[in-house]
């Protein structure tokens, strides 16, 4: 007898993008909806977290709908539905989650609530259909830098993380004090393009924990150079601090990645949340990875950001190991990974 098709419907709202999408099987993505509202927070030069949590309000209902309606399915069709309750904003989480409850309560689906880092790192499966457990992820994202083992669909091992700046953090600072517009990473990638890595010697974090990180320093050495130079009255090459900021900091995410790789005995690392669209990281650590017998797996762009393919992905396999969560369940802002 032919096995029944599974439909999840993620929603994602953690922080400034409303997202919607129904997902078949775990693996075939039958619609993607973003609604961003970069334009909107970049003149403050960063999310504002009131005004995110009203657009969320305003778009949840009509992402939500255009997302079924992409997948040519119904409510009725889904079978659960899944939502990112936290890390994250949490009157942007509230958005969604409220949205989310309504619906599974309607339309008597299960309600699934879904760890947004944890997601992030599920977008892989989505990219290569022979991706299975264990690996290595390395998530980076505006928020968190950590090092996740992952034995299987539902169990993870936390190795390491930032003990300060997430990486993602750190571009969006340095992007910031520059001059750049939000969201800062993009756009230190795009100058450093032009720049030389090798021109300035900014310090790396190794710290005495291996699977752990810290960019505070790299980010005040900029800062400090930044300064210097405009107090000396010197001119500042900005696409060379660009690069060779940049350098610094995928250096020691690649070097501690490939560690824990080796110590793993793993074959795959897959990369997870919005730095992993970085080219010179993409690149970097495939090259790394190919040089000690592994291989990486990375998120097509679209997935590296924040949507909801990601979340009904997890909540899939949250679903097929009989997870469900009560309609009393709250955002959690400060939920960890792992």
């Amino acid at each position: 007898m032919r096995k029944k098709d599974i439909y999840i419907l993620g929603i994602e709202s953690s922080c400034d993008e409303t997202a919607a999408a129904v997902v078949k099987n775990g693996r075939q993505v039958l619609s993607n909806i973003i609604a961003s509202q970069i334009m909107v927070h970049r003149k403050f030069g960063g999310v504002v977290p009131e005004i995110a949590s009203r657009k969320h309000v305003e778009q949840v209902l009509p992402v939500i709908d255009a997302a079924l309606a992409q997948a040519g399915v119904a409510l009725a069709d889904i079978d659960a539905v899944a939502v990112t309750y936290g890390p994250g904003l949490v009157g942007a989480l509230l958005v969604g989650l409220s949205a989310a409850k309504s619906l599974a309560w309607a339309a008597g689906k299960p309600l699934i609530g879904v760890n947004h880092l944890e997601g992030h790192v599920f977008a892989n499966f989505l990219t290569d259909p022979d991706l299975e457990p264990p690996f290595l992820a390395l998530v980076v994202s505006g928020g968190h830098t950590a090092l996740l083992k992952v034995t299987g669909y539902n169990s993870f091992e936390l190795l390491g993380q930032t003990r300060d700046d997430a990486a993602g953090e750190a571009f969006d600072k340095i992007a910031r004090v520059m001059g750049m517009p939000y969201p800062g990473g993009p756009e230190i990638e795009k100058l450093a393009r032009t720049g030389n890595s090798q021109a300035i010697e900014f310090p790396r974090a190794m710290l005495d924990n291996p699977y752990e990180f810290s960019f505070s320093g790299l980010k005040s050495a900029v800062i400090n150079y930044l300064h210097n130079e405009e107090q000396a009255d010197r001119p500042v090459h900005k696409a060379d601090v660009a690069a060779s900021f940049q350098e610094a900091v995928t250096d020691v995410l690649v070097q501690k990645s490939v560690a824990a790789l080796e110590a793993a005995e793993l074959k795959d690392i897959v990369l997870a949340g919005g730095v992993s669209a970085n080219q010179v990281l993409q690149d970097k650590l495939a090259a790394a990875a190919h040089r000690v017998g592994a291989r990486l797996v990375h998120p097509e762009k679209i997935l590296c950001t924040d949507n909801a393919v990601m979340i009904a992905c997890r909540g899939y396999y949250q679903f097929m190991d009989g997870e469900a969560s009560g309609l009393d369940l709250n955002a959690d802002p400060s939920l960890k990974l792992g």
